[in-house]
């Protein structure tokens, strides 16, 4: 038997699977149907204890881990990032072509605790009603505190340490790593960019570049006031600016605007959102628990994108110079791939930056 052990006291029971470890995080729920393999190793949820309502949990086994480039063809990052996992029911058989090992052996392997045997709808609920809390999963009789990630800079948790670059395009493209998905890079290099992948709070001003990615990431944007500021002098200098998710919130703070935390987040595969620019709604792949202040932004910027389900902003774009970003995830991985064009659009404006420089 193994507890999920809420910060108010509230005790969930179910069974060990995994690593047989005590850990402790932020507790918060997906309601994605697929993509646990992608979801567990996406930088986003570091510091957190993963709730999947879906029930039916490892039923399609673990995927090999391939790589080419330093990049891996069917994970977010190099290893599990999640502190703990909790499912209503686990496949001991899984069936699929790829799979390589079950979702057990790859817990035990990364020394990660599961449960499984919880009324994950119950527990969804809770925190719905409640809001995300701290948790505990009590394993091997241990007992540990509650740890908050919020109350730390995560971003230098998550971030590559030294610059790394891939591709051979001719449009260079510096990517500011606050706990990059590998799915954003694969979606530059798609697109025949060079990709400079460098610290989140890396003097960018040294390389010669044509446009700026601030990547997703983990934890509370305010953290990391280095990136701020380094997004805020690219912007000053006219430099493209693309942010995705936790980059779109360093790019609102960048711009003077205000961020806060959202009751629960919104993590799933199947949030839509409106752009109130062409009026299209698009089903998206989100991972988030910080929202821009719509009332903050700057008189010379925009909501671009609105949330349908809570109206909370998923989008800003500034009216004249080219820095935009959005609160979703255009690169999927998992979930729909009906913002991928976004990519196509920054990509273009880097082309095009890069020309001007030549004439």
């Amino acid at each position: 038997m193994a507890k999920l052990i809420l910060e108010d006291k509230t005790v969930f029971e179910g069974f060990s699977f995994g690593a047989n470890v005590s850990t402790s995080g932020e507790a918060v729920f997906n309601t994605g149907m697929v993509g646990y393999p992608e979801a567990l190793t996406d930088p986003s949820y570091f510091g957190q204890i993963l709730i999947f309502t879906y029930p039916l949990i490892g039923n399609y086994g673990v995927p090999p881990r391939e790589s080419r480039g330093g990049l891996f063809k069917y994970f977010e990052s190099e290893r599990i990032q999640t502190k703990g996992m909790i499912i209503s029911d686990l496949s001991f058989k899984y069936s699929h072509w790829q799979a390589k090992k079950s979702l057990e052996n790859w817990l035990l392997e990364e020394n990660i605790p599961g449960i499984y045997g919880i009324d994950t709808r119950a527990l969804t609920k809770k925190l719905r009603k409640e809001g995300t809390m701290l948790a505990k999963i009590t394993g091997d009789k241990t007992d540990i505190d509650f740890y908050d990630p919020n109350r730390e800079n995560l971003m230098s948790k998550v971030s590559c340490q030294n610059l790394r670059e891939y591709g051979e395009g001719k449009v260079k493209i510096v990517l500011l790593d606050c706990g990059v998905k590998h799915s954003i890079i694969r979606s530059l290099l798609e697109r025949k960019a060079k990709v400079i992948r460098v610290p989140y709070d890396y003097d960018i001003f040294k390389l010669k570049f044509d446009g700026l990615l601030i990547s997703n990431g983990p934890g509370d944007p305010k953290k990391c006031q280095k990136t701020i500021e380094v997004v805020r002098e690219a912007m000053k200098r006219k430099i493209p600016i693309f942010g995705i998710c936790l980059g779109n919130q360093i790019l609102a703070l960048a711009s003077g605007a205000d961020t806060f935390k959202l009751k629960y987040g919104h993590r799933s595969q199947n949030q839509p959102c409106q752009d109130l620019e062409t009026k299209k709604c698009y089903v998206t792949s989100q991972n988030h628990g910080f929202a821009v202040e719509k009332s903050s932004l700057p008189g010379d910027w925009k909501t671009w994108f609105l949330n349908i389900n809570d109206g909370t902003i998923e989008g800003i774009k500034h009216k004249e110079k080219p820095f935009f970003g959005v609160q979703f995830h255009p690169e999927a991985s998992p979930g729909p791939v009906d913002t991928k064009f976004l990519f196509d659009k920054f990509f273009e404006i880097c082309r095009k930056m890069k020309k001007s420089k030549k004439l």
